[in-house]
Protein backbone atom coordinates (compact mmCIF):
# COMPACT_ATOMS: atom_id res chain seq x y z
CA UNK A 1 0.00 0.00 0.00
CA UNK A 2 1.15 3.69 -0.91
CA UNK A 3 -0.27 6.47 0.55
CA UNK A 4 0.81 9.68 -2.01
CA UNK A 5 -0.41 13.28 -0.47
CA UNK A 6 1.61 17.51 -0.70
CA UNK A 7 1.77 19.22 1.88
CA UNK A 8 4.00 22.09 2.47
CA UNK A 9 5.31 22.00 -0.77
CA UNK A 10 6.29 18.81 -0.96
CA UNK A 11 5.50 15.20 -3.06
CA UNK A 12 5.44 12.62 -0.72
CA UNK A 13 5.01 8.96 -0.77
CA UNK A 14 4.90 6.54 2.18
CA UNK A 15 5.23 3.22 1.81
CA UNK A 16 3.28 1.12 3.99
CA UNK A 17 4.45 -2.04 4.50
CA UNK A 18 8.34 -1.07 4.05
CA UNK A 19 7.47 2.26 6.25
CA UNK A 20 9.94 3.70 3.41
CA UNK A 21 9.16 7.73 2.49
CA UNK A 22 9.78 9.08 -0.37
CA UNK A 23 10.25 12.93 -1.65
CA UNK A 24 9.64 13.02 -5.57
CA UNK A 25 9.56 15.18 -8.28
CA UNK A 26 6.02 15.55 -9.94
CA UNK A 27 6.95 13.43 -12.35
CA UNK A 28 8.04 10.22 -10.07
CA UNK A 29 4.64 11.35 -8.01
CA UNK A 30 2.14 11.27 -10.52
CA UNK A 31 3.35 7.69 -12.01
CA UNK A 32 3.79 6.03 -8.11
CA UNK A 33 0.39 7.73 -7.29
CA UNK A 34 -0.94 5.50 -10.72
CA UNK A 35 0.98 2.72 -10.52
CA UNK A 36 -1.06 0.05 -9.40
CA UNK A 37 -4.35 1.40 -10.46
CA UNK A 38 -3.75 2.41 -14.21
CA UNK A 39 -2.73 -0.19 -17.07
CA UNK A 40 0.64 1.21 -17.87
CA UNK A 41 0.00 1.84 -21.15
CA UNK A 42 -2.73 4.57 -20.21
CA UNK A 43 -0.67 5.47 -17.27
CA UNK A 44 2.23 6.61 -19.78
CA UNK A 45 -0.43 8.69 -22.16
CA UNK A 46 -1.86 9.54 -19.07
CA UNK A 47 1.97 11.47 -18.41
CA UNK A 48 2.72 12.42 -21.38
CA UNK A 49 -0.59 14.66 -22.19
CA UNK A 50 0.46 16.31 -18.43
CA UNK A 51 3.88 16.53 -19.39
CA UNK A 52 4.79 16.93 -23.23
CA UNK A 53 7.89 17.90 -22.83
CA UNK A 54 9.02 14.83 -20.74
CA UNK A 55 11.80 12.66 -23.41
CA UNK A 56 11.10 8.83 -23.30
CA UNK A 57 14.51 8.25 -21.55
CA UNK A 58 13.45 10.50 -18.50
CA UNK A 59 10.24 8.49 -18.87
CA UNK A 60 11.70 5.03 -18.81
CA UNK A 61 14.35 5.79 -16.38
CA UNK A 62 11.45 6.53 -13.98
CA UNK A 63 10.00 3.90 -14.13
CA UNK A 64 12.61 1.59 -14.32
CA UNK A 65 13.63 3.74 -10.63
CA UNK A 66 10.08 2.49 -9.50
CA UNK A 67 10.28 -1.33 -10.52
CA UNK A 68 13.68 -1.25 -8.77
CA UNK A 69 12.00 -0.15 -4.87
CA UNK A 70 9.55 -2.53 -6.21
CA UNK A 71 11.52 -5.58 -6.32
CA UNK A 72 14.06 -4.94 -3.40
CA UNK A 73 10.50 -4.46 -0.98
CA UNK A 74 10.84 -0.56 -0.75
CA UNK A 75 7.84 0.22 -2.99
CA UNK A 76 4.18 -1.40 -3.19
CA UNK A 77 5.24 -3.74 -0.42
CA UNK A 78 3.98 -6.51 1.31
CA UNK A 79 2.16 -6.57 5.02
CA UNK A 80 4.07 -9.50 6.32
CA UNK A 81 2.86 -8.96 9.93
CA UNK A 82 -0.58 -10.13 10.00
CA UNK A 83 0.63 -13.36 11.00
CA UNK A 84 2.80 -12.24 14.10
CA UNK A 85 -0.25 -10.76 16.00
CA UNK A 86 -0.56 -13.62 18.10
CA UNK A 87 2.51 -14.93 18.71
CA UNK A 88 3.90 -10.98 19.42
CA UNK A 89 1.21 -9.96 21.87
CA UNK A 90 2.92 -9.57 25.44
CA UNK A 91 0.86 -11.12 28.09
CA UNK A 92 2.40 -9.54 31.42
CA UNK A 93 1.69 -6.31 32.96
CA UNK A 94 3.55 -3.45 32.28
CA UNK A 95 1.68 -0.36 33.64
CA UNK A 96 -0.91 0.66 35.92
CA UNK A 97 -2.60 3.87 36.02
CA UNK A 98 -3.20 4.59 39.89
CA UNK A 99 -6.31 7.29 40.37
CA UNK A 100 -5.11 8.16 43.59
CA UNK A 101 -7.92 10.47 44.01
CA UNK A 102 -11.66 10.63 42.63
CA UNK A 103 -11.23 14.37 44.03
CA UNK A 104 -10.46 17.42 42.29
CA UNK A 105 -10.14 20.70 43.20
CA UNK A 106 -10.99 22.23 40.05
CA UNK A 107 -14.59 22.29 37.81
CA UNK A 108 -13.19 22.41 34.01
CA UNK A 109 -16.26 22.07 31.91
CA UNK A 110 -15.30 19.19 29.34
CA UNK A 111 -14.01 16.71 32.14
CA UNK A 112 -15.07 13.54 30.94
CA UNK A 113 -14.33 12.20 34.41
CA UNK A 114 -17.11 14.38 35.79
CA UNK A 115 -15.00 16.74 37.92
CA UNK A 116 -12.79 13.54 38.67
CA UNK A 117 -15.69 11.66 40.47
CA UNK A 118 -16.00 9.41 37.83
CA UNK A 119 -19.55 9.23 38.19
CA UNK A 120 -19.30 8.41 42.26
CA UNK A 121 -18.45 10.19 45.27
CA UNK A 122 -15.47 11.75 46.05
CA UNK A 123 -12.58 8.94 46.98
CA UNK A 124 -8.77 9.16 48.01
CA UNK A 125 -6.85 6.12 47.69
CA UNK A 126 -5.39 4.28 50.69
CA UNK A 127 -1.79 3.82 51.33
CA UNK A 128 -3.08 -0.21 52.00
CA UNK A 129 -4.40 0.28 48.51
CA UNK A 130 -1.68 1.59 46.90
CA UNK A 131 0.79 -0.89 48.02
CA UNK A 132 -1.54 -3.39 47.82
CA UNK A 133 -1.24 -1.83 43.67
CA UNK A 134 2.34 -2.15 43.50
CA UNK A 135 2.53 -5.68 44.97
CA UNK A 136 -0.35 -6.94 41.65
CA UNK A 137 2.14 -5.05 38.94
CA UNK A 138 5.28 -6.91 40.33
CA UNK A 139 3.02 -10.37 41.09
CA UNK A 140 1.73 -10.06 37.11
CA UNK A 141 4.85 -8.33 35.56
CA UNK A 142 6.32 -11.93 34.15
CA UNK A 143 10.13 -11.19 32.73
CA UNK A 144 9.80 -7.68 32.75
CA UNK A 145 12.35 -5.54 34.41
CA UNK A 146 11.06 -1.53 34.11
CA UNK A 147 7.51 -1.19 34.78
CA UNK A 148 5.09 2.09 34.79
CA UNK A 149 2.94 3.96 36.98
CA UNK A 150 1.16 7.14 36.50
CA UNK A 151 -0.77 9.01 39.34
CA UNK A 152 -3.66 10.46 37.78
CA UNK A 153 -7.53 11.35 39.26
CA UNK A 154 -9.26 13.94 39.94
CA UNK A 155 -5.73 15.60 41.04
CA UNK A 156 -3.34 13.76 42.53
CA UNK A 157 -2.07 16.34 44.65
CA UNK A 158 -5.37 16.28 46.97
CA UNK A 159 -3.59 12.68 47.80
CA UNK A 160 0.31 13.96 48.09
CA UNK A 161 0.63 11.97 51.18
CA UNK A 162 -0.21 8.86 49.95
CA UNK A 163 1.13 9.46 46.28
CA UNK A 164 5.05 9.94 48.25
CA UNK A 165 4.42 7.01 50.40
CA UNK A 166 3.75 4.81 47.42
CA UNK A 167 6.93 6.16 45.53
CA UNK A 168 8.95 5.18 48.71
CA UNK A 169 7.43 1.50 49.10
CA UNK A 170 8.15 0.82 45.54
CA UNK A 171 11.76 1.79 45.78
CA UNK A 172 12.27 -0.51 48.19
CA UNK A 173 10.33 -3.25 46.13
CA UNK A 174 13.24 -2.55 43.82
CA UNK A 175 15.80 -3.33 45.80
CA UNK A 176 16.62 -7.09 45.14
CA UNK A 177 13.17 -7.76 42.97
CA UNK A 178 15.35 -6.94 39.52
CA UNK A 179 12.57 -4.28 38.90
CA UNK A 180 12.42 -0.73 38.24
CA UNK A 181 9.88 1.51 38.28
CA UNK A 182 8.80 4.64 36.68
CA UNK A 183 6.94 7.33 37.37
CA UNK A 184 4.19 9.91 35.97
CA UNK A 185 2.50 12.73 37.84
CA UNK A 186 -0.35 14.43 36.06
CA UNK A 187 -1.56 17.67 37.75
CA UNK A 188 -3.82 20.61 37.27
CA UNK A 189 -0.94 22.41 39.22
CA UNK A 190 -2.75 24.18 41.51
CA UNK A 191 -1.57 23.01 44.92
CA UNK A 192 2.13 22.91 43.09
CA UNK A 193 4.84 24.18 46.12
CA UNK A 194 8.63 23.89 46.85
CA UNK A 195 8.07 20.38 48.48
CA UNK A 196 5.66 19.09 45.93
CA UNK A 197 8.41 20.42 42.70
CA UNK A 198 11.52 18.77 44.94
CA UNK A 199 9.80 15.47 45.27
CA UNK A 200 8.19 15.17 41.57
CA UNK A 201 11.61 16.63 40.17
CA UNK A 202 13.66 13.71 41.93
CA UNK A 203 11.33 10.83 41.67
CA UNK A 204 9.16 11.84 38.86
CA UNK A 205 10.09 10.18 34.99
CA UNK A 206 8.02 12.57 33.66
CA UNK A 207 5.49 15.06 34.66
CA UNK A 208 2.28 16.18 32.59
CA UNK A 209 0.92 20.16 33.67
CA UNK A 210 -2.31 21.17 32.65
CA UNK A 211 -2.61 23.99 30.33
CA UNK A 212 -5.46 25.08 27.67
CA UNK A 213 -3.33 27.84 26.06
CA UNK A 214 -3.95 31.12 25.97
CA UNK A 215 -5.56 32.68 28.92
CA UNK A 216 -8.97 33.43 28.21
CA UNK A 217 -9.53 29.96 26.52
CA UNK A 218 -7.56 28.21 29.62
CA UNK A 219 -9.76 30.25 31.44
CA UNK A 220 -13.35 29.51 30.08
CA UNK A 221 -12.66 25.77 30.50
CA UNK A 222 -10.19 25.27 33.46
CA UNK A 223 -12.23 26.78 36.16
CA UNK A 224 -12.01 26.63 40.46
CA UNK A 225 -15.20 26.04 42.08
CA UNK A 226 -15.79 30.10 42.74
CA UNK A 227 -16.20 30.54 39.26
CA UNK A 228 -12.62 31.74 38.73
CA UNK A 229 -9.98 30.80 35.81
CA UNK A 230 -6.35 28.49 36.63
CA UNK A 231 -4.33 30.30 33.94
CA UNK A 232 -3.11 32.75 36.64
CA UNK A 233 -2.61 30.54 39.37
CA UNK A 234 -0.76 27.92 38.05
CA UNK A 235 1.46 29.20 34.86
CA UNK A 236 4.16 30.64 37.16
CA UNK A 237 3.99 27.35 39.53
CA UNK A 238 4.71 25.37 36.10
CA UNK A 239 7.59 27.85 35.29
CA UNK A 240 9.24 26.95 38.60
CA UNK A 241 8.58 23.40 38.58
CA UNK A 242 9.97 22.86 34.66
CA UNK A 243 13.05 25.22 35.46
CA UNK A 244 13.91 23.69 38.07
CA UNK A 245 13.34 20.36 36.54
CA UNK A 246 16.23 20.89 34.04
CA UNK A 247 16.43 18.42 31.43
CA UNK A 248 14.13 15.76 32.44
CA UNK A 249 10.82 14.68 31.29
CA UNK A 250 7.71 17.12 31.03
CA UNK A 251 4.35 17.94 28.64
CA UNK A 252 2.22 20.72 29.15
CA UNK A 253 -0.51 19.09 28.25
CA UNK A 254 -3.92 21.14 26.51
CA UNK A 255 -7.05 20.21 25.62
CA UNK A 256 -8.74 21.83 22.50
CA UNK A 257 -12.94 21.80 21.62
CA UNK A 258 -15.14 23.88 19.25
CA UNK A 259 -14.43 26.95 21.65
CA UNK A 260 -11.13 26.88 20.36
CA UNK A 261 -10.54 25.27 16.65
CA UNK A 262 -8.03 27.44 16.13
CA UNK A 263 -5.89 25.78 18.67
CA UNK A 264 -2.30 26.26 17.30
CA UNK A 265 -2.53 29.34 18.60
CA UNK A 266 -2.74 28.14 22.18
CA UNK A 267 -0.18 25.79 21.56
CA UNK A 268 2.07 28.62 19.81
CA UNK A 269 1.16 30.80 23.15
CA UNK A 270 2.10 28.25 25.64
CA UNK A 271 5.30 27.56 23.47
CA UNK A 272 6.32 31.71 24.04
CA UNK A 273 5.50 31.34 27.85
CA UNK A 274 8.82 29.29 27.80
CA UNK A 275 7.60 25.58 27.72
CA UNK A 276 9.86 23.38 25.26
CA UNK A 277 7.46 19.89 25.50
CA UNK A 278 4.00 20.29 24.50
CA UNK A 279 0.59 18.27 24.10
CA UNK A 280 -2.77 19.49 22.84
CA UNK A 281 -5.26 16.74 22.70
CA UNK A 282 -8.85 16.33 21.07
CA UNK A 283 -11.44 16.97 23.58
CA UNK A 284 -13.06 13.45 24.96
CA UNK A 285 -16.38 14.04 25.10
CA UNK A 286 -19.68 12.22 24.78
CA UNK A 287 -22.35 12.21 21.90
CA UNK A 288 -24.31 15.57 22.28
CA UNK A 289 -22.14 17.63 24.78
CA UNK A 290 -21.75 20.63 22.95
CA UNK A 291 -17.52 20.48 23.56
CA UNK A 292 -17.63 17.44 21.25
CA UNK A 293 -15.87 18.09 18.01
CA UNK A 294 -17.77 17.31 14.93
CA UNK A 295 -16.90 15.68 11.45
CA UNK A 296 -18.05 19.02 10.27
CA UNK A 297 -15.15 20.62 12.11
CA UNK A 298 -12.30 18.26 10.29
CA UNK A 299 -11.44 21.12 7.88
CA UNK A 300 -10.49 23.82 10.87
CA UNK A 301 -8.70 21.33 12.71
CA UNK A 302 -6.47 19.94 9.80
CA UNK A 303 -5.73 23.39 9.11
CA UNK A 304 -4.32 24.21 11.99
CA UNK A 305 -2.26 21.15 12.04
CA UNK A 306 -0.63 22.45 9.17
CA UNK A 307 -0.39 25.87 10.25
CA UNK A 308 1.46 24.03 13.60
CA UNK A 309 4.10 22.48 11.64
CA UNK A 310 4.90 25.40 9.31
CA UNK A 311 5.24 27.69 12.17
CA UNK A 312 7.36 24.82 13.82
CA UNK A 313 9.78 24.28 11.62
CA UNK A 314 10.17 28.33 10.66
CA UNK A 315 11.42 28.56 14.62
CA UNK A 316 13.22 26.16 14.52
CA UNK A 317 15.12 27.60 12.26
CA UNK A 318 15.46 30.57 14.32
CA UNK A 319 16.62 28.49 16.94
CA UNK A 320 13.86 28.29 19.02
CA UNK A 321 12.13 24.98 18.32
CA UNK A 322 10.34 22.96 20.53
CA UNK A 323 8.74 19.63 20.86
CA UNK A 324 4.73 18.54 19.90
CA UNK A 325 3.90 15.29 21.02
CA UNK A 326 2.14 14.41 18.40
CA UNK A 327 4.94 15.07 15.86
CA UNK A 328 7.20 13.23 17.40
CA UNK A 329 8.18 10.56 15.02
CA UNK A 330 11.05 8.10 14.36
CA UNK A 331 11.80 6.89 10.52
CA UNK A 332 14.45 4.87 11.34
CA UNK A 333 13.73 3.08 14.43
CA UNK A 334 10.07 3.97 15.80
CA UNK A 335 8.19 2.05 18.17
CA UNK A 336 8.65 -1.75 17.94
CA UNK A 337 6.75 -4.46 15.96
CA UNK A 338 5.01 -5.33 18.80
CA UNK A 339 3.94 -1.76 20.07
CA UNK A 340 2.96 -1.32 16.50
CA UNK A 341 0.75 -4.05 16.30
CA UNK A 342 -0.44 -4.00 19.53
CA UNK A 343 -0.68 -0.40 20.44
CA UNK A 344 -0.86 1.08 23.78
CA UNK A 345 -2.08 -2.55 25.83
CA UNK A 346 -5.33 -1.32 27.48
CA UNK A 347 -6.77 -4.26 29.26
CA UNK A 348 -3.55 -6.28 29.14
CA UNK A 349 -0.24 -4.67 29.63
CA UNK A 350 -2.23 -1.44 31.34
CA UNK A 351 -4.88 -1.44 33.86
CA UNK A 352 -6.14 1.41 35.79
CA UNK A 353 -6.82 0.94 39.58
CA UNK A 354 -9.13 3.11 41.58
CA UNK A 355 -9.27 4.34 44.85
CA UNK A 356 -11.32 1.65 46.40
CA UNK A 357 -8.63 -1.47 44.11
CA UNK A 358 -11.08 -2.11 41.37
CA UNK A 359 -9.30 -2.57 37.98
CA UNK A 360 -10.53 -1.22 34.95
CA UNK A 361 -8.84 -1.71 31.57
CA UNK A 362 -7.99 2.28 31.25
CA UNK A 363 -8.82 5.49 32.91
CA UNK A 364 -11.55 6.05 30.32
CA UNK A 365 -13.52 3.21 31.65
CA UNK A 366 -13.38 3.77 34.98
CA UNK A 367 -16.56 4.33 36.73
CA UNK A 368 -18.54 2.21 33.89
CA UNK A 369 -19.24 -1.16 35.62
CA UNK A 370 -19.49 -2.87 32.32
CA UNK A 371 -15.40 -2.49 32.07
CA UNK A 372 -14.80 -3.61 35.41
CA UNK A 373 -11.87 -6.43 35.53
CA UNK A 374 -11.47 -7.34 38.63
CA UNK A 375 -9.38 -5.65 42.16
CA UNK A 376 -5.84 -5.46 43.42
CA UNK A 377 -6.76 -8.00 45.75
CA UNK A 378 -8.10 -10.79 44.11
CA UNK A 379 -6.42 -9.91 40.63
CA UNK A 380 -8.12 -10.05 36.97
CA UNK A 381 -11.68 -12.10 37.47
CA UNK A 382 -13.34 -11.08 33.84
CA UNK A 383 -11.54 -12.73 31.67
CA UNK A 384 -13.90 -12.80 29.16
CA UNK A 385 -13.51 -9.28 28.80
CA UNK A 386 -10.13 -9.18 29.34
CA UNK A 387 -9.57 -11.82 26.17
CA UNK A 388 -11.88 -9.09 24.40
CA UNK A 389 -8.77 -6.45 24.61
CA UNK A 390 -6.16 -8.70 23.59
CA UNK A 391 -8.01 -8.62 20.08
CA UNK A 392 -7.30 -5.07 20.03
CA UNK A 393 -4.75 -3.97 17.38
CA UNK A 394 -4.55 -2.71 13.97
CA UNK A 395 -5.78 -5.95 11.98
CA UNK A 396 -8.99 -6.11 14.76
CA UNK A 397 -11.13 -4.31 12.41
CA UNK A 398 -11.89 -3.97 7.99
CA UNK A 399 -11.34 -0.21 8.58
CA UNK A 400 -8.19 -0.66 9.77
CA UNK A 401 -6.36 -3.30 7.92
CA UNK A 402 -6.98 -0.92 4.89
CA UNK A 403 -5.84 2.28 6.56
CA UNK A 404 -2.69 3.48 5.54
CA UNK A 405 -1.58 4.83 8.72
CA UNK A 406 -1.86 1.44 11.10
CA UNK A 407 1.87 1.22 11.83
CA UNK A 408 1.38 4.78 13.23
CA UNK A 409 -1.68 4.31 15.07
CA UNK A 410 -1.80 1.22 16.24
CA UNK A 411 -5.44 0.98 16.35
CA UNK A 412 -6.29 3.81 17.98
CA UNK A 413 -7.92 4.32 21.03
CA UNK A 414 -10.35 1.89 22.63
CA UNK A 415 -12.15 3.97 24.60
CA UNK A 416 -13.17 6.45 21.93
CA UNK A 417 -14.05 3.43 19.79
CA UNK A 418 -16.28 2.32 22.05
CA UNK A 419 -18.19 5.66 22.74
CA UNK A 420 -18.22 6.63 18.99
CA UNK A 421 -19.34 2.92 17.69
CA UNK A 422 -20.16 0.53 20.86
CA UNK A 423 -17.35 -2.01 20.28
CA UNK A 424 -13.66 -1.66 21.52
CA UNK A 425 -13.07 -2.75 17.99
CA UNK A 426 -14.68 -0.12 16.46
CA UNK A 427 -13.99 3.03 14.64
CA UNK A 428 -13.96 6.67 15.76
CA UNK A 429 -13.68 8.49 12.32
CA UNK A 430 -12.66 12.05 13.23
CA UNK A 431 -10.36 10.52 15.81
CA UNK A 432 -8.87 8.49 13.02
CA UNK A 433 -9.01 11.67 10.53
CA UNK A 434 -7.06 13.79 13.08
CA UNK A 435 -4.49 11.47 13.63
CA UNK A 436 -3.51 10.86 9.71
CA UNK A 437 -3.58 14.80 9.59
CA UNK A 438 -1.30 14.36 12.36
CA UNK A 439 0.91 12.01 10.60
CA UNK A 440 1.25 13.74 7.04
CA UNK A 441 2.52 16.82 9.39
CA UNK A 442 5.32 14.71 11.10
CA UNK A 443 6.50 13.16 8.34
CA UNK A 444 5.91 16.57 5.82
CA UNK A 445 8.63 17.67 8.53
CA UNK A 446 10.53 15.39 8.94
CA UNK A 447 10.74 15.52 4.87
CA UNK A 448 11.74 19.27 4.86
CA UNK A 449 14.33 19.13 7.70
CA UNK A 450 16.24 16.02 5.26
Amino acid sequence: MIHCYKLGGFNIALDVGSGSVYMLDDLAFDLISMYELVPQDKMIRRIKRKYPDITDAELTDTIADIEELRKNGKLFSEDTYVEATGVLREKSLKALCLNVSHACNMSCSYCFAGNGKYGGEGELMSLETGKRAIDFLVENSGGRKNLDLDFFGGEPLLNWSVVKDIVRYAREIEQGSGKRFRFTLTTNGLLIDDEVIEFTNKEMRNVVLSLDGRQEINDAARKMFDGAGSYSSVVPKFKKLVMARGEREYYIRGTFTRANLDFAEDILHVADLGFKRLSMEPVVAKPGDPHGLKIDDLSAISRQYEILATEMLRREKEGRGFIFYHYMLDLERGPCIHKRLSGCGVGKEYLAVTPRGELYPCHQFVGDGRFLIGDVWQGVKNEKLRREFETCGIYACAECRECWARMYCSGGCAANAYNASGSINGVYELGCEMFKKRMECAIMMKVAKY
